[in-house]
This record gives structure tokens, sequence and C-alpha cells, in this order.
């Protein structure tokens, strides 16, 4: 598989560092596409050693600002012929944060990292997966949208440039939720827009995974004992980057776009009803994803403004 060259942002921690070795061990050239050069030098060097695989790469890489993705695209393109794999692992979530903060373009910084960041660096890089006999996109999705099953959640689409910032209290979980519904929607229609040049674009809806030490310091001492009491029976971030290799390399899934997979690698599907007994299985199973994700005006919506804010990109 040393030609097979595969894209991993966020690749210096959690369930990306896993990936990353996982796809090493198995052959791949690894990009480790990572914003901290400090810590992921000794990852990529980690990761190195593990597989027995000198084809790991550490790119710098903030996928919240344009400028940087412009420049880590320009520079992967000179250094590669084509992309067969990229996986949007890296996200935004700073636990306690009670202040909205914005990206170089003036983006509110969860939708920058998790969302208009992804779908730009996409755009730059759909020739180079275009010339891949199996191009597949991935996206980390989370199980925080089904806060989208409550009738009363909304995306904010009037706040993404933070522009209620001194008027509405910030929420670092609803916005990390809301970008989080705001890739599985982008991920649907990149996904028709990708089709006619063989790209195939999927999300994973990611559970329960041990969270690191890091992680766990930012939160408040309630929420600090809790997270690692639930840690005691979390699996393992290698689990879900097993996932990951599964769904971006088997036949099972080589013609598969469009779609939400769950953590058993079953592909879910829209709620048929948010009501009653079909509500309640709805929120505590794992095989719908909320009505909301596919409204059409909620898509058209978040890629214009995509496309608006990139034609300003630096």
């Amino acid at each position: 598989m040393v030609d097979k060259i595969v894209m991993i942002t966020g690749a210096n921690s959690g369930i990306g560092k896993a990936a990353a070795l996982k796809f090493a061990m198995e052959g791949y050239r690894v990009i480790m596409a990572c914003r901290n050069m400090r810590i992921s030098k000794a990852v990529q060097q980690e990761v190195a050693e593990a597989s027995d695989n000198a084809s790991v790469d550490l790119m710098e890489l903030d996928v919240s600002s344009f400028q940087s993705i412009r420049s880590f695209c320009a520079e992967f393109k000179q250094k590669y012929p084509r992309l067969d794999i990229l996986i949007h692992n890296a996200a935004y979530l700073n636990h306690g944060e009670k202040e909205y903060r914005l990206s170089p373009e003036q983006i509110e910084l969860s939708f920058a990292t998790n969302v208009f960041g992804p779908l730009f660096m996409t755009n730059l890089l759909a020739d180079h997966l275009e010339k891949s006999q199996d191009a597949r996109i991935l996206h980390a999705c989370t199980t925080n949208i089904k806060n989208f099953f409550d009738p009363k959640r909304k995306i904010d689409f009037d706040n993404l440039r933070g522009e209620f910032r001194n008027s509405r209290r910030y929420s670092a979980y609803k916005m990390y939720g809301d970008s989080k519904m705001a890739l599985l929607i982008l991920t649907f229609r990149l996904a028709e827009e990708l089709k006619g040049r063989g790209i195939k674009v999927n999300a994973l809806q990611i559970n329960r995974v041990k969270l690191s030490k890091a992680t766990i310091d930012k939160l408040s001492p309630f929420w600090r004992v809790l997270a690692w009491a639930q840690n005691l029976t979390n699996p393992l971030p290698s689990g879900m980057a097993d996932n990951y290799y599964y769904i971006c390399t088997s036949e099972e899934f080589r013609h598969v776009t469009g779609r939400l997979i769950n953590h058993n690698r079953e592909i879910i599907q829209p709620s048929t009803s948010e009501k009653g007994i079909e509500q309640l299985k709805n929120i505590f199973g794992s095989g719908s994803y909320p009505q909301y994700a596919n409204d059409h005006q909620h898509a058209e919506t978040l890629w214009d403004l995509g496309i608006e804010l990139a034609k300003y990109a630096p």
C-alpha cells in the first residue's frame, strides 16, 4: 500500500493518532495534518517507529484558518501526485469556554474548524482526489447531533460569524453540536457535488471513547469526576480508528456515498417519526438521525455561505 496516500487532520492525539497508526501499520503513506508541530513531531516519530513505516509525513495545518489551508494544500500538491483518502478528523471543542472566539476570517471558531475549514480544504484538494482510482472522504461526526431530535433545536445561521456575540450567551456545547450537524448536512451536499468526479463522501457517527487527560483537565470539577468514571468503561480510540480504516478501504463501502455510518459500521437512516415511542428509539438507538439533516434549505444556506467565505480567503 506504499503508493496509497491518506491524509488525516488532527492526527496527533485521540482517534486521529490511532488512525494514523492503523493506516501506517497497513502500509499506507500517511500525511499527518496538525496544528501543534511541537507535540506532533514526537507523535510522528512514535507512529513511524511503532508501524515500522518510514512513509509518515507531518505537515503543518490550522484547519480553522483559510490561509493555513491554502498554504498546506499548495505544499501538498507539490509533494504528492494525488490523494486517495481524506479524513476530516480535527475538531474544536474547548470545554468550559464562555466567550465567542473567531477564526482569522472572523468565523465562529467551532464552525471554522469543524465545518467551513473542511469544506474549503475539500474543494482545494478535489482535483488531487479525482486522480485516485478509489477516492474517499470521511467526516468525523458525533452523537451530539441527536440533540436535533428536539424540535426546538436549530442552527443559528445568523450567528455563525459571532454577529450576536454581545447579546447571545455563548455555549461551547451548543456550538459544537450545531457545527457537527452542519458538517453532516454538508456531507450529503458534498456527496452529490463530487459524485460525478468519482469521489465518495461519508460521515461516521462517533460514540464515546476514552478521553485524554488533557481534555479532562479542561472540565469543571463535577464533569471531571464524571469523565474519569466514564473512562473506566469507554472504549479506546483504536476501535473507532479501525472504523475509519474499514470505511475508507473496504469493498463494502467502495461505492457508498452520502451516508452517515454508526460505530457498528451500519448505515444510519433518517428518522421516520420523531414522536412517542419512535422518538425514544431515535434518542437511545443508533439506527436513525434527525430529519433536520435532510432539509434542503439548510444545505443550500451552508453551501452558499461556505462558497461566499472562500471568495475572500487570503
